[in-house]
């Protein structure tokens, strides 16, 4: 690190302030420090500060007025703020207003100097990048690019996830996405890395639901010679395979707590340990990026996820809300798929109509897999569709989902008894009649094969097991059901 940059410290624990300035004077930086938010406020009026590390709750003025205020009087500043309690209103309040990064307490040296490191480069480049260099442009616009395929924003509830996501994603700040399956949080997550300082580093998802419980803790930390039976040779793990650049932790609730519990350690200063190491084997420096598809406060009270990784993680928290909420993006996503596979499996052939009743459908109906759904819907309607026909509403197979039905017409039955109830109540009960009747489904027809009902589910063995102890349910009793 270049010990020539100035930098201001701000935060009302003595302790953490001092312990903070006397790190960084090691490097050999000019290093001031403030207890208060008014007396970093005038400091910031006396003079600019290359860097400033501040607290984002002080008493008096706050974090945020000292944000806008430094970015104001000098834009080449970079404000690192640190917070123990991030909400997504926060996050974007700060992202907005020109914050450089998040330091999530508690942090280590480690997380501190590896963020001032990053804050000293992009300062080195502004100083090389050429004067007048317009800034790149923040509008969401109809269709962001990640690879081959878009992220299709007419809703405003979208525009704003695309927003938010954009402007993190030029920080190294831990993000947390949540959202009903299908909703495209992998692809938020590629999209964040994809506009990245790190887009030319490596993009490393895991699918934690995909990893069995045994294998995990090698594919994520990676083991040495002679650790386990078999293990001839010593092997990278996905941790260090993604240093410099971003992992991906796709339904994170899956990952065993035991791993979990691992992976803090990382999270918290960077170092890691191979299976069967009894040293440090590296230090990595990870974008992570996490997500699940449930309530990550009914996981927690589940016991499938870590309180204190939940939080660590959750430094920018973003929600994708459901594709039934967002009737504006039925309407784009609908005509883009049509295009999109015509011309992949027809494109020789003639484009075909959407009548008005198929595009009624396409709004009415309430996709509960969400884009996913809709996607593979209109693929098959591409597929099947009779040369020189319009597209109806019956060229719509909804697969278990059940029989095309006219706009209207309904949804499937409920036992109308749960609406007596409150509601928790109410929704734990429907939740474990659907989780015991599709366990039931999956296991008979895996003839009760534990490994294959979980491939037809998309999830480990653990999962189920998990299940099925949850709700008091033995895989005999599934089977004769």
């Amino acid at each position: 690190m270049d010990p020539s940059y100035s930098v201001l410290v701000v935060d009302d624990d003595d302790t953490l302030r001092e312990t903070c300035a006397q790190y960084l004077l090691s490097f050999g930086f000019d290093v001031s420090k403030a207890a208060r938010g008014e007396k970093a406020l005038e400091m910031v009026r006396r003079r600019a500060y290359d860097i400033l590390v501040v607290d984002l709750y002080l008493p008096g003025s706050s974090g945020m007025d000292i944000l806008v205020e430094a970015v104001e009087r000098h834009p080449h500043s970079k404000v690192i703020l640190m917070t123990g309690n991030p909400s997504v209103e926060t996050s974007h309040r700060a992202l907005a207003a020109g914050a450089f990064d998040f330091l999530p307490k508690p942090f280590s040296a480690t997380h501190l100097e590896i963020l001032v490191d990053r804050a000293v480069q992009a300062l080195e480049e502004g100083r090389r990048a050429p004067k007048g260099a317009a800034p790149p442009s923040a509008d969401a616009g109809i269709v962001e690019h990640v690879g081959e395929a878009g992220l299709l924003a007419e809703s405003q509830a979208l525009r704003n996830v695309i927003d938010l996501a954009r402007r993190v994603a030029r920080t190294d700040a831990s993000v947390f996405i949540t959202g009903e399956s299908g909703t495209g949080k992998e692809l938020i997550a590629q999209f964040i890395h994809a506009n990245s300082p790190r887009r030319d580093r490596p993009w490393v998802p895991v699918n934690c639901a995909a990893i069995p419980e045994s294998l995990m803790e090698s594919e994520m930390f990676g083991h040495v010679a002679g650790a386990f039976t078999g293990a001839n040779r010593a092997k990278e793990g996905l941790l260090e395979t993604a240093n410099s650049g971003s992992l991906f932790l796709d339904e994170l609730a899956e990952m065993p707590m035991s791993i979990q519990a691992k992976l803090l350690r990382v999270l918290q200063d960077g170092v890691l340990r191979r299976v069967g190491s009894t040293q440090t084997d590296a230090v990595v420096a990870v974008r992570f990026i996490a997500a699940t598809n449930r309530d990550p406060h009914q996981a927690i009270e589940e016991q499938l996820l870590r309180k204190d990784l939940y939080y660590r993680l959750r430094v920018v928290p973003i929600h994708i809300p459901p594709l039934r909420e967002r009737p504006e993006d039925v309407r784009h996503l609908s005509e883009y798929y049509l295009r999109h596979f015509w011309n992949r499996h027809r494109p020789d052939e003639e484009f075909p109509k959407l009548t008005d009743g198929a595009r009624a459908f396409l709004l009415d109906h309430s996709w509960p897999g969400n884009v996913r759904e809709l996607r593979n819907v209109i693929e098959h309607a591409v597929v099947v569709l009779e040369p020189g026909r319009e597209i109806a509403p019956s060229a719509f197979d909804l697969g278990v989902m059940g029989e095309v039905a006219a706009p209207g017409e309904g949804s499937p039955a409920i036992d109308r008894s749960l609406f007596k109830k409150d509601y928790h109540t109410a929704r734990e009960e429907m939740l474990a009649a659907f989780e015991r009747d599709y366990l039931t489904y999956i296991l008979q027809e895996a003839d009760g094969n534990m490994s294959s009902a979980a491939r037809m589910a998309g999830v480990d063995r653990t999962t189920l097991y998990r299940i099925m102890e949850k709700r008091s349910l033995r895989r005999r009793d599934l089977l004769q059901a």
